[in-house]
């Protein structure tokens, strides 16, 4: 079936137009029967597609309960993954090695949130949601000053995978750095009951503590964090949509000007919107919200139908449909102030400020009604929604500039090959501060987050694939950006281990020491941390988890040509060794 652009639009628009609700909650994780344990992302498939499975999983509620489970799976030589309540990693990190394996889930452990008003502190269970996390504090008068933008994840989960929000100042951008505590549970000896806690603090055991912070669960379980707080503050934001022109010389003026400005771009229409984001004094009037518009509710049957809209303009290979979704989703978002809220219903206007914790993050398809069983987050499996690739790069610096540069050129050969990148959030732009974490940031750092299409088939090709995959090529190989551990495709993982120098060494060393046994660790984890290739198969190289080393046979009806004009030749880049086509045109 087509779908015309008239089409295209009523739908978008039917689902834009209609009020944020309260939604059917995302299915749990982990699903057991009598012969095991499926273990899924909150995004129902795996980078390889494949199924995770395990034998058993156990709930604790206590860090002597989480203690005892840890004993049993050492005691036992079993391999272990943990498991949280949401599970919104992309890579298989929480995939155990074989069907026998043990899962830990942290999701009942989550009862204490302890404040020190005086060291300005809060000590948290791994188990804790982010949003329970933040409510608690601000109740208590104090703010938490960084957090990701999206707040389905617990606080240990958070932290094991580097996650951020956008700022060079203070501690910076990325939770792990607020981190002055951790407790963790590693195996032990038999004389030690095979299992203990260790606890962590910073400035006494930083060589620990700093691999610990962002440990992608292969050092053990974490049981609590110890975050630093702030006295409670409001932020005032305003969203600027203009010309992209000098947005290669104006990034770094704006993350240094902002303590949480961010960018986003919208590279085909060459808009870029710049977020004014700083701090305001609690006394300062204004009630606002941030309910980011792609974390809203959706009903169902829009969900599936903008679904299969995109799937028919793939099918099509309509790029003027595409640009025609972005034209309206752009326009959307600056009417509405991209779900900003002044009083916490309606966008009235700029400046929108409000308390930090109900600006810093957000996630409004979370929370469930018994009243509407009719809309969920866009992306539920259960329901055929959304369904994409997410590529995050992590950029020095000094090299970013360049990066814009060579998107603009990619864009000026033909625009509309970028429109499916706009149609979800563009290429979002933020900023983090140099880390001690030995797999955090090095340095000062620039990171971009772009979605796009991903077809229901890995054997099916994606309209213009080209061009996104060579943004990410550009990203990763030429200009050497890190990879976000909990996003990504398998692709942009390779030579990573190379790209953290002798921080990485480091963490091995603690690795080796925490765990010797390698009971957190799997081929899964590993393929990610060491940046390995995984198993060769029908349609792995368009999924991203291999590297293209030579030409295939393709089903005839699903072949797709790389166009060398537009492609990596015209921007010096076709010699990469990652990147071996044969030019079919």
């Amino acid at each position: 079936m087509r779908f015309s652009h008239s089409l295209s639009l009523s739908i978008f628009c039917l689902l834009v137009t209609i009020w944020t609700v309260r939604s059917v909650p995302p299915q749990p994780p982990v699903r057991c029967d009598q012969t095991g344990c499926t273990v899924s992302s909150a995004y129902g498939t795996w980078p390889d597609r494949k199924t995770c499975k395990a034998a058993n999983i156990t709930y604790p509620t206590t860090e002597e309960e989480l203690c005892k489970a840890v004993a049993y799976a050492s005691e036992h030589n079993l391999k272990v993954k943990t498991v949280t309540k949401f599970s919104h990693t992309i890579p298989k990190l929480a995939c155990p090695s074989g069907s026998d394996a043990m899962l830990i889930s942290t999701s009942k452990y989550n009862s204490v949130i302890e404040i020190e008003p005086d060291r300005l502190t809060v000590t948290a269970d791994s188990g804790v949601s982010l949003r329970e996390l933040i409510d608690k504090v601000e109740a208590a008068g104090f703010s938490i000053g960084t957090s990701p933008y999206w707040e389905g994840v617990s606080i240990g989960g958070l932290i094991s995978t580097g996650s951020h929000g956008s700022s060079w100042s203070g501690r910076g951008g990325s939770v792990h750095d607020h981190v002055v505590g951790i407790s963790l549970v590693v195996p032990a000896n038999s004389s030690e009951h095979y299992a203990k806690v260790i606890r962590l603090e910073e400035g006494r055991d930083d060589k620990l503590l700093n691999a610990v912070k962002v440990s992608l669960g292969v050092l053990g379980v974490i049981s609590k964090v110890k975050l630093s707080i702030e006295k409670a503050f409001k932020r005032s934001i305003t969203y600027n949509f203009t010309s992209d022109v000098a947005l290669e010389d104006i990034f770094m003026d704006h993350g240094k000007k902002f303590e949480f400005g961010d960018i986003t771009w919208y590279p085909s229409r060459k808009t870029a919107v710049y977020r004014y984001d700083v701090r305001s004094p609690v006394n300062v009037s204004g009630n606002g919200v941030n309910d980011f518009i792609g974390f809203q509710s959706n009903p169902i049957l829009i969900s599936k139908g903008v679904r299969a809209l995109e799937k028919s303009l793939e099918a099509s290979k309509s790029e003027s449909g595409k640009c025609t979704t972005a034209d309206t989703t752009l326009a959307y978002k600056k009417l509405t102030g991209n779900g900003l809220k002044n009083n916490g219903l309606l966008f009235t206007g700029y400046p929108v400020i409000g308390n930090q914790g109900k600006i810093q993050t957000s996630g409004s398809c979370l929370y469930s009604s018994s009243l509407r069983i009719d809309v969920s987050c866009s992306w539920d499996p259960r329901y055929n929604g959304l369904f994409f690739y997410e590529t995050t790069a992590i950029f020095p610096l000094p090299r970013f500039r360049d990066f814009i540069l060579d998107v603009k050129k990619l864009r000026d050969m033909k625009p509309e090959r970028l429109c499916g990148i706009d149609i979800y959030n563009g290429i979002l732009i933020r900023f983090i501060k140099g880390s001690k974490a030995y797999l955090g940031q090095g340095e000062d750092s620039v990171v971009i987050d772009f979605n796009y299409y991903r077809a229901d088939d890995a054997l099916t090709p994606r309209l213009n694939q080209d061009v996104m995959e060579e943004m990410e090529q550009m990203a990763f190989s030429k200009y050497g950006a890190k990879p976000h551990w909990g996003k990504n495709r398998k692709v942009g993982f390779f030579g990573v281990k190379q790209k953290y120098g002798p921080n990485f060494d480091k963490f091995l060393e603690v690795k080796n020491k925490l765990d010797p046994k390698m009971m957190f660790s799997s081929e899964w984890s590993d393929e990610i941390l060491f940046g390995r290739e995984g198993l060769k198969y029908d349609g792995c190289a368009l999924e991203g988890t291999v590297c293209v080393q030579k030409t295939g046979i393709v089903a005839l009806l699903k072949v797709t040509f790389v166009d060398k004009v537009l492609f990596t030749h015209k921007l010096g880049f076709a010699d990469s060794p990652q990147l071996k086509f044969q030019w079919l045109n």
